[in-house]
Order: C-alpha cells, then sequence, then structure tokens
C-alpha cells in the first residue's frame, strides 16, 4: 500500500522580500520586425492573438499556417526598478518556475545562465549585478530547431518516432526535448510549440537561510501498520556556519504532533524528516468522485532557527491507497 500527498503550499516568515514581475513585458521576434507588449504569463502566440496580430490559432488550418511563430526566436524582456535597498539582503535571485522552453536569461547585459527545461524552477543569483533600475531578457530558441538540433547529434542509437504521422502535421524530435509532448503534434491536438514564460518570475531577497522547496509524502507501512509522513525540506543557507533549530509538524485531526532538532550548513541542502501518524487515529484514505469522502489534513510545519527567522508552512495532505484503488478500477465495468 502506497500513499499519494496533496499539497498546498503557504509561506509566512522574517528577513525575507519578494517581488513579482509578472505583468507587463515587451516581446520582440528574432529580427526585430516584431515588437509588441505580451504578458506573464504567456507566450508568443498569446500576446500575438492578444494584438490582432494573428487570428484563432485554431482555426481551419492555422495551425500550418502559423508554424513561422515557432520557428522564430522571441525575446521577452522588460525594466523594473529594484523594491528595496539591497545593501541589507546577503542573497537576492532572479526565480523563474517556468521558462518555456529553451533561453539564455540576462540581466543588465549580464548572462546569468541558461534553460532547457520547461518543468524545472530556475534561481539565478543576482546579488552582484543588480541595479536601482534592471532590465532583464529572456532570449528564446526556437523549441523546433533547438530538438532537431540535440536529435542531429545523438549518433549512438536511433530514437523512435523521429517525427509525427505527416497526417497530423506536427513537428519532429519532440523525444529530444524536455517540453510538454503535446505542444508538438497529437492525434487529437494541433501543433503549436511555444516559447514564453508560463509561471510567475520574481525577485526574492533573503537574509541567513531560504526555504525553496517543500514537499508531504504519506505512505503505509505494511510491517508497522501505521501511516506515516515524510516531509522534505530544501534550504539555500546564506550564513557562513551552520544554522541550528527546531521543526514541530502538528497535525489537529490526527492528534499528532512531533518536534525535530535539525542543524542546516551553508550552502544548499536538504533535510527529511518521518512524521508517525498516532496509531489510536484513525485516518480516513481518500476516494475517487463518487466512491467515498475526500478527506483532508491540515499539516503545520513550523521552522524556528537559532537566527530568529521562524518559517511556518501550512499545507494540507490527503492519504490516497492505491491498493484500494485499483481494486476498484479492477471491479468496475
Amino acid at each position: 500500500q502506497i500513499a499519494l500527498g496533496l499539497v498546498i503550499l503557504a509561506i509566512a516568515g522574517a528577513h525575507f522580500s519578494v517581488r513579482s514581475l509578472r505583468g507587463s513585458w515587451r516581446l520582440g521576434n528574432g529580427n526585430g520586425s516584431l515588437r509588441l507588449p505580451a504578458e506573464v504569463p504567456g507566450c508568443a502566440h498569446t500576446a500575438l492573438h492578444r494584438r490582432g496580430l494573428v487570428q484563432d490559432p485554431y482555426y481551419r488550418f492555422n495551425d500550418v499556417m502559423y508554424r513561422w511563430i515557432s520557428l522564430d526566436n522571441w525575446t521577452y524582456s522588460r525594466t523594473f526598478k529594484t523594491p528595496f535597498d539591497v545593501r541589507k539582503w546577503q542573497r537576492i535571485n532572479l526565480v523563474f518556475e517556468g521558462v518555456d522552453t529553451v533561453a539564455h536569461i540576462l540581466i543588465n547585459n549580464v548572462t546569468l545562465g541558461t534553460t532547457d527545461n520547461m518543468f524545472n524552477r530556475y534561481s539565478f543569483d543576482i546579488t552582484s549585478v543588480i541595479k536601482e533600475v534592471n532590465f532583464v531578457e529572456v532570449r528564446f530558441l526556437s523549441a523546433i530547431s533547438y530538438a532537431a538540433e540535440q536529435s542531429r547529434c545523438h549518433t549512438a542509437y536511433s530514437i523512435p518516432p523521429a517525427c509525427p504521422p505527416p497526417v497530423q502535421k506536427g513537428e519532429c524530435h519532440a523525444n529530444f526535448i524536455r517540453k510538454e509532448q503535446c505542444s508538438f503534434g497529437w492525434d487529437w491536438g494541433p501543433s503549436f510549440p511555444t516559447q514564453g514564460i508560463w509561471k510567475d518570475v520574481r525577485i526574492e531577497a533573503y537574509n541567513y537561510y531560504h526555504l525553496i522547496y517543500f514537499s508531504l509524502t504519506p505512505f503505509f507501512g505494511k510491517s508497522t501498520q501505521q501511516w506515516s509522513l515524510e516531509i522534505e525540506s530544501i534550504f539555500d543557507v546564506v550564513s557562513s556556519k551552520p544554522i541550528a533549530g527546531l521543526v514541530t509538524v502538528n497535525i489537529p485531526k490526527l492528534q499528532t504532533q512531533q518536534t525535530y532538532n535539525v542543524k542546516l550548513q551553508p550552502g544548499e541542502g536538504s533535510i527529511v524528516l518521518l512524521v508517525n501518524i498516532n496509531k489510536s487515529s484513525t485516518v480516513e484514505a481518500w476516494w475517487p468522485n463518487g466512491h467515498g469522502k475526500q478527506t483532508g489534513y491540515n499539516v503545520t510545519t513550523t521552522f524556528i532557527m537559532e537566527a530568529g527567522y521562524k518559517i511556518e508552512k501550512i499545507s494540507k495532505c490527503s492519504f490516497f491507497n492505491y491498493f484500494k484503488i485499483n481494486t476498484l478500477w479492477l471491479k468496475s465495468p
């Protein structure tokens, strides 16, 4: 028996400042013949459509007519003012939750790094290059061109399929890029290999340490006949010395509360905590709609460190029993 945790995160804390850069950006194509406003989150296709430069991409054969959009190399850019005194912060990062897909990231004409995975979160240290007024650019490379080049360079063995069936009018070598595969075309949908910033982008500033990833994974131990919760937390510690503290996990509906001593080492690292659910509490499993309740449990995880920095994560966890669900599916007509 295994379980799946459904997590909703909320953050609270001090020694931390954040400013979102979502909203109005500028968009330009490779040769500079097109310059237009664009919204973030968004992509080149949506920006062109909103400005009336292309018609509905889903109408008739517009997916084929507008193939040029995906073959071009687009650049998102914007200017922003730094909303705080940079001298007060040990670390300042430019964070992209989702970049679609292959791009060079620059700020004030300084290259920060590259992206090549639509599903990854990217964070770039801009502490030494941020100014009072800043210019940020995301220079995209056509996903079609990138995938074709990756395929050409891979000679060890073949990776089928090279291309979709001609009737689909899709693009080739989707399996050579970490991008939404159906954007290259599928039997049920058109081909729109988009370029854009599809999730939030923001400036984060912090001192001492910062929680950059948090997850809950519930599971049932057959040997112990007990539900447990694995909590993984990844931190970026900018202090030059280790930081010790306490982590308290509280699940009121399951009468479960446990406290742990932890120590964070300088740099980026993780801590993993195992929380054993009180055996005297009855865990109600999550069920599909129509077959039972979708019970969720509030989980509060509080980090109190010696630097006086407190982080509280308020999450919701559900215990999902795959064995029972699979049995239910097997019995269904």
